[in-house]
């Protein structure tokens, strides 16, 4: 039988590590039952709950619900145990108002739990279901989410290593290096030396084999760049064997970037929730699938102001007698979801109803980024409402009156 979180009166902090838990289990009146290292082990796991439910209902509260907790979060929805998640930082807060100023996993787990039981009606509650869809999003968006961080360490190794020989030569190709036909020509004439020798047809011809609408532009700007420095600089044979070795190792994470897109968009197609969130502007297969990932089918949220706190949307106020008066944004949250909330907004101006809105509240003094956050947090409203009611996004209907104009 499935418990609810109203039916919890047992609370187990389980401060989790990669080969071993700690657990701290505490009554309803924060007493503490027993505490115990756990191994990441599914047998010392239902142990685990099976000693706290002799004493009540369990909830578990975590503080990582990443890969490490994987197993622990199987085997609390295998059994119908809710699981509550207290953020790092919200963990980190919260301990400063105990005892001690000691960071041990033992403290870490009582906190823990002693938030969940005080804060049972504001920590988030983690979906309980075994949603092999959603479990499979999230793998695929932690493999993106470091593909992306690769692909942006080599570019910007790639940029530092033209640099180091022609700086005409990075400005030139530098910004365009997402573009295979460019990857292409560095990986064969990786050096100005190697450039001039081929000459601009054969510049051309490497460059258009797979980036034909950039052949002719990027060989006018790189023979510029050849007409600009006439000087060889130090180790330039070297360096040019590291630019032709980073443009192969950048092409191959691209290449895998691109073929995960689309298992990426195959599964968030898939799921039930996929077509509706795309229907949404600015909402894209990548986006899409970390939101869908992150938040499910939206029941773990009563409101949009509850899925825009949990995302780190919500403004936080700043105020302090006359001295210190504004809103200021969340640091909190989660960070997955929020990114893609906000990639999302940033994407929706395309779209007249999220243009206006942006452009109002640019009126009223707020920056760029303020403004996404604001558009983000008003399209949470929205995004919940799709997700109970099961109906696409509808564009918002002009008032009668602009209608009548029109």
């Amino acid at each position: 039988m499935v418990a609810t979180p109203a039916q919890v009166d047992v609370w187990v902090g389980l401060d989790v590590g990669k080969q071993e838990h700690f657990a701290d289990v505490l009554d309803k009146d924060g007493e503490r039952l027993f505490a115990q290292a756990v191994a990441n082990d599914q047998a010392d796991l239902e142990a685990l709950l099976d000693r706290a439910a002799g004493h009540g209902t369990p909830g578990l509260v975590i503080d990582q619900p990443g890969s490490i907790a994987q197993l622990a979060l199987a085997v609390a929805a295998h059994r119908g145990t809710p699981v509550a998640y207290v953020p790092g930082l919200v963990l980190r807060r919260a301990a400063d108002l105990y005892p001690g100023e000691a960071k041990t996993d033992r403290r870490d787990a009582s906190v823990l739990a002693d938030t969940g039981r005080a804060k049972r009606k504001q920590v988030h509650w983690l979906d309980p279901g075994s949603d092999e869809l959603l479990a499979s999003l999230r793998v695929l968006n932690g493999y993106d989410v470091d593909l992306a961080t690769d692909q942006t360490r080599l570019i910007s190794r790639l940029r530092d290593a033209l640099t180091a020989i022609a700086p005409a030569l990075e400005r030139a190709v530098g910004k365009r290096l997402h573009q295979a036909g460019i990857r292409d020509l560095l990986m064969k004439y990786p050096t100005l030396t190697a450039l001039r020798a081929a000459g601009p047809e054969r510049i051309e011809q490497a460059i258009s084999a797979r980036s034909p609408r950039l052949a002719g532009k990027v060989t006018t700007a790189v023979t510029a760049a050849l007409a600009a420095q006439d000087l060889t600089l130090p180790a330039q044979a070297a360096t040019g064997r590291v630019i032709a070795e980073l443009a192969g190792a950048l092409d191959r994470v691209c290449a895998r970037r691109g073929a995960l897109a689309a298992e990426i968009e195959e599964a968030f197609l898939a799921h039930p929730s996929g077509e509706l969130l795309a229907s949404m502007p600015g909402i894209g297969p990548r986006t899409g699938a970390r939101i869908l990932a992150e938040i499910g089918d939206g029941s773990a949220f009563a409101t949009g102001s509850k899925l825009a706190a949990y995302a780190g949307l919500a403004p936080v106020t700043r105020q302090s007698g006359t001295s210190l008066a504004g809103e200021s944004r969340s640091r909190r949250g989660n960070h997955r979801l929020k990114n893609a909330m906000f990639l999302a907004a940033f994407a929706s101006l395309r779209d007249p109803a999220s243009k206006a809105f942006y452009d109002r509240k640019r009126a009223e003094g707020k920056r760029h980024n303020a403004t996404l956050i604001c558009l983000a947090r008003r399209r949470c409203d929205v995004i919940l409402a799709m997700l109970r009611t099961h109906q696409p996004y509808q564009p918002a209907r002009p008032a009668p009156e602009l209608a009548d104009a029109a």
